[in-house]
């Protein structure tokens, strides 16, 4: 019995010291992204420094065994977070944005320009933490107009898009952008007459600069008492909208497409087709490449 009761405490040392990682900057700039491998059923650990990168089951941080989190995650086997299976190469910055803009033009239709600026967008979502401020994409329009589909084309290919409805409760919301440091993307965001419009507002007023946590207030068993917690909501956003927010200092933080001003173009599918997820998985592989290789340029 004394030796079982020695492993149990072993192992349970062990689960003890493990904590859960998505990603992060170490402070000597190594950077750390999670991937996943759906194929294999497989999560694990893309370490990155001065260029170069190696995949790791864990990663040992001041004596914490950081883990991956489980290939079983219903997030990730839900597609509500996309993540990067391995980095890849690309010829160069120039030719993935082209890329990555006739993705967008061969599954979506918008004007030429904010064709490009998404494109754009779509890299910058890669490196958002190197920046104080951010602006946001929100396409405007009736249901039908495409609005739905510019945020799956999009959203695919930015840095570990989150997908939300407007209909989804905040509570989830706070913890996800909390944990994952992804780029939100909110459909039918139309919260005038939502009972916790207030509070998906302020993920959105707050979550366009950094050092803006939004504060919550969350009960403690073992203390029993409400202790304050910060939640980060900096980083890239789509949104998609049939109207104007009644926030005008909300509406300032987008870059907006007024969609269905135009018929539709006739190349454009009407559904999108298995390739379009491969696709966006090659283009996020080489993405996470992008990130590893200008992340920390400049500094």
């Amino acid at each position: 019995m004394e030796k079982i009761d020695r492993q149990l405490n072993s192992v349970r040392k062990r689960f003890e010291r493990e904590q859960p990682l998505v990603s992060s900057v170490l402070p000597d700039g190594t950077l750390v992204e999670m991937l996943f491998q759906p194929d294999q059923q497989k999560t694990l650990f893309c370490i990155a420094k001065n260029g170069e990168w190696r995949l790791e089951s864990t990663l040992s941080i001041r004596g914490t065994t950081m883990v991956p989190y489980s290939p079983g995650n219903n997030l990730l086997q839900n597609g509500v977070v996309l993540l990067p299976s391995v980095p890849a190469e690309y010829d160069s910055d120039e030719a993935l944005i082209h890329e990555i803009q006739c993705f967008i033009h061969r599954y979506v239709d918008v004007s030429p320009l904010y064709e490009q600026v998404a494109s754009y967008y779509v890299l910058l979502s890669w490196v958002y933490d190197s920046f104080s401020e951010l602006p946001y994409l929100r396409l405007r329009g009736d249901p039908g107009c495409g609005k739905t589909r510019f945020l799956l084309v999009v959203g695919s290919l930015c840095y570990k898009p989150i997908f939300a409805s407007g209909a989804s409760t905040v509570s989830p919301l706070f913890r996800i952008l909390d944990a994952f440091r992804g780029t939100l993307i909110i459909d039918e965001g139309d919260f005038r007459f939502s009972d916790e419009s207030a509070e998906i507002v302020k993920i959105l007023n707050n979550g366009n600069a950094k050092g803006f946590p939004v504060l919550r207030s969350e009960y403690s068993a073992p203390q029993r008492e409400f202790n304050p917690r910060a939640y980060a909501v900096f980083g890239p956003k789509l949104v998609a909208t049939r109207g104007f927010f009644q926030d005008r200092a909300l509406e300032s933080r987008c870059l907006t497409e007024e969609m269905g001003q135009y018929a539709l173009r006739k190349d454009v599918p009407i559904n999108l087709p298995s390739s379009c997820q491969e696709d966006a998985l090659s283009l996020r592989n080489k993405l996470l490449l992008f990130r590893i290789s200008n992340r920390n340029r400049g500094r």
